[in-house]
C-alpha cells in the first residue's frame, strides 16, 4: 500500500532566493499529467529533482512518460537543469529531504549538499 499512498509533499527550495513560484508551476505542471498521481519537487542552485509516481496501469509507459516530461520541462524552464525519476528509493529521498528541511532539521547548505547527492544517486542508477 506504501507505494500506492499519495504524499503530496510542497515544492522545496534550497537555496534563498525567488524561485519558489517557479517551483509551484514545475509541480502543477507535472501534477496535470494524467499518468501521475504523486510528484515532489526539489529545487537547489543548479539542479531541480522532479519525483513521481506512476499510476499502475501506466507502469509500461515509464520511460515514454519519463522522456516527454523532460523534454516538456527543458523546454518551458531552458534555464533550469532537470533530473527526473520514476524510482521510488528517490522518491523516499526527496520527501526526507523536504520533510527534514520543513522541520528546520537541515540547513540551507545541508538540504543542496543532500540534494546533490540524491541527483548524484539518480544518475548511477541509470
Amino acid at each position: 500500500m506504501a507505494l500506492m499512498k499519495t504524499t503530496n509533499p510542497n515544492p522545496t527550495v534550497t537555496v534563498d532566493n525567488n524561485s519558489e513560484d517557479n517551483v509551484k508551476k514545475i509541480k502543477k505542471e507535472v501534477s496535470d499529467y494524467d499518468e501521475i498521481y504523486d510528484v515532489a519537487v526539489v529545487k537547489g542552485k543548479k539542479a531541480t529533482l522532479v519525483v513521481y509516481k506512476v499510476k499502475h496501469m501506466q507502469r509500461f509507459n515509464m520511460k515514454k512518460i519519463e522522456k516527454n516530461l523532460t523534454k516538456s520541462l527543458e523546454d518551458k524552464y531552458p534555464k533550469d537543469e532537470f533530473t527526473v525519476s520514476s524510482d521510488y528509493k528517490i522518491f523516499l529521498e526527496a520527501t526526507r529531504l523536504i520533510e527534514r528541511k520543513k522541520n528546520g532539521t537541515l540547513s540551507d547548505k545541508q538540504a543542496e549538499k543532500r540534494l546533490n547527492e540524491i541527483v548524484k544517486m539518480t544518475s548511477d542508477m541509470k
